[in-house]
């Protein structure tokens, strides 16, 4: 009886990882699948990227924030510590409506920063933290070897906790940086009613990357759990 439930137990952990995983790829997809149509779609002010974060950023008196380009595919964000928004090359010159969403939405992080959102700022604090614990998880392996695997679950399931806090605390965060750029690029007239249901479509489709990343890792949690469960 004791080796059909752990056989039960093994065959869960397995499928809870498998889940994690679609959840995620199929997220992923979703977001890559909603920037190739959107990125194809022009808005009707042909404005870029750069513009539009430009043009929010100085209605919204944060002059001093520079924006520049950069390398990749998505792979735009605001750097608080340095006021900066680094744009990707395709959204710093595009005129689509995938352009001009990211870029507010990165614009939307600056002002969040402006206005203290208390999420931002816990986030901000616990980045060195996640850091650190993810840094010595680098370790567990050795440490499992010495100490066996038990010490090696253990430490999985504190970094896994740690990342789950951080995720909990994203979420909040992506979720009012897009209602912020949807705001301002109405207010501005940047998009018309039309044109805002696209930026909605594409705006929603990465902030499902986050709650799926979060799922992922709360099954992760459940997945370590388990094991170390079993190994007690």
């Amino acid at each position: 009886m004791g080796y059909m439930t752990m056989g039960l137990e093994n065959g869960l952990t397995i499928m809870l990882a498998i889940i994690g995983f679609i959840i995620v790829i199929m997220a992923q997809t979703s977001v890559n699948n909603a920037y190739r149509k959107y990125r194809k779609v022009k808005t009707k002010q042909g404005i870029t990227g750069f513009e539009v974060a430009r043009k929010i950023l100085d209605k919204n008196g944060l002059t001093d924030i520079h924006i520049v380009e950069t390398k990749g595919q998505l792979t735009d964000h605001y750097d608080p510590r340095r006021k900066v928004i680094r744009l990707s090359s395709e959204i710093f010159h595009g005129d689509s409506v995938a352009s001009v969403s990211v870029a507010a939405h990165e614009v939307g992080h600056a002002i969040q920063d402006k206005d203290n959102y208390v999420f931002m700022k816990i986030r901000a604090s616990l980045v060195p933290v996640v850091n650190l614990i993810s840094y010595l998880g680098y370790f567990a392996l050795f440490i499992s070897i010495i100490a066996g695997i038990t010490a090696y679950l253990t430490i999985g399931i504190l970094i896994i906790l740690a990342t789950l806090v951080f995720q909990l605390v994203t979420l909040p965060v992506e979720f009012d940086a897009s209602k912020r750029a949807k705001v301002e690029l109405i207010n501005l007239e940047i998009i018309d009613n039309t044109e805002i249901k696209r930026a909605d479509a594409m705006l929603n489709a990465a902030a499902m990357t986050y709650v799926a990343s979060l799922i992922s890792t709360l099954l992760s949690l459940v997945r370590l759990i388990i094991m170390a469960r079993d190994s007690d």
